[in-house]
């Protein structure tokens, strides 16, 4: 399929004009296997500290490589344990994982057949990380993959959009952490997208990019970058209101599975990696292109609107689920390094 782009008007974006710098270094030994497109989160739990990725893509990148592996790290034994896998009977891809009230909760993401076929599954699970344990929750009432997120309150974990079987939808869907309970909360106003990031930061989310799908009259549908950013504020009384606005579009062309996190030191959203090129789960574009990561990282400030370009040195990555926070810096956790190559590595980012 065609991959349409369109051009990102950098000079809209108000670059920030002093502000952090980012480093890249390595503080956690690489994970037990190399895995891509899995969905990760950190977690405090007493004295301790619980990172953990769960299901994701083999180094194979083919159907028979999904995974449903759950691997934890603690921060007493500075090691990687596999615990038992994430329920459900099959690997999947694209699951999205966030942390509320001292749990991790995985939601979705999407199984392969062995013909290439995609199905979008409605399963939640919360993880208790010191007991190594799931627990069913109630399924999503509309199954998503390849969602943005985001956790407010320590309590309401809200999906962004997302992928369904057949399409993109533009429900934002609300979990309460607490009652096990589903609602719908305020949609977005501007495409339908996959593949997209964000964070939150206090009660404030920003989400950008992704890909939404493009149907004509005269050939097959195909898909397309959206150069959007978006900032919803979630309503103090009712929490399934939120007030939707787009913002200044970051520099640069929009960026497929970037890893982005909230970072209220900054009070700013951090995006790290993603790829220019959108592509199907082996990491080629749906142009029949190769993707390749993208350099630099992006920030934007809530405050002023703005956006910094932050430069690093080392090695760029792709195909991220989350930037998750640990003692004091920022992790990616797997993903696809240059050449679409499926990656154990763990990545620290640190802002100083």
């Amino acid at each position: 399929m065609l991959i349409t782009a369109f051009l990102a008007v950098g000079a809209i974006a108000r670059p920030l004009p002093d502000g952090p710098e980012l480093s890249q270094s390595f503080v956690l030994a690489p994970l037990p296997v190399p895995v891509s497109n899995n969905a990760v989160a950190a977690v405090k739990a007493g004295r301790r500290e619980y990172v953990v990725s769960f299901n994701g893509l083999g180094e194979g990148k083919t159907p028979s490589d999904t995974m449903a592996s759950t691997f934890v790290y603690d921060s007493r034994s500075r090691s990687w344990v596999e615990a038992d896998p994430v329920p459900g009977g099959a690997g999947r891809l694209a699951s999205a994982a966030a942390v509320a009230d001292g749990r991790i909760y995985v939601f979705g993401g999407y199984t392969v057949d062995g013909d290439g076929n995609e199905l979008s599954t409605p399963w939640t699970h919360a993880f208790d990380p010191r007991k190594r344990t799931f627990e069913e929750r109630s399924p999503m009432p509309v199954p998503v993959d390849d969602a943005v997120a985001v956790t407010f309150d320590d309590r309401y974990v809200y999906l962004v959009s997302g992928w369904h079987d057949l399409g993109n939808v533009n429900l934002v869907q609300r979990y309460d952490t607490r009652n096990d309970a589903w609602v719908q909360a305020t949609p977005i106003p501007g495409p339908a997208v996959f593949g997209h990031a964000g964070g939150l930061v206090g009660n404030t989310i920003v989400y950008c990019d992704g890909v939404a799908v493009a149907v004509h009259d005269d050939r097959p549908r195909d898909f397309v970058a959206v150069p959007d950013c978006y900032l919803g504020i979630i309503d103090s009384e009712d929490g399934r209101r939120i007030d939707w606005r787009s913002v200044d579009y970051h520099p640069g062309l929009p960026r497929y599975r970037m890893a982005a996190a909230g970072v209220a030191e900054v009070n700013g959203v951090l995006f790290v990696g993603g790829s220019e090129n959108p592509y199907n789960y082996d990491g080629v574009g749906y142009d029949g292109r190769p993707s390749e990561p993208a350099a630099a990282a992006l920030l934007f400030d809530i405050d002023t609107q703005s956006w910094r370009v932050l430069e690093f040195e080392g090695e760029a990555s792709m195909d991220h689920r989350g930037l998750v926070p640990f003692a004091g810096e920022w992790l990616t956790i797997g993903g696809m390094a240059a050449e679409q190559r499926v990656t154990p590595r763990v990545v620290s980012y640190k802002l100083k």
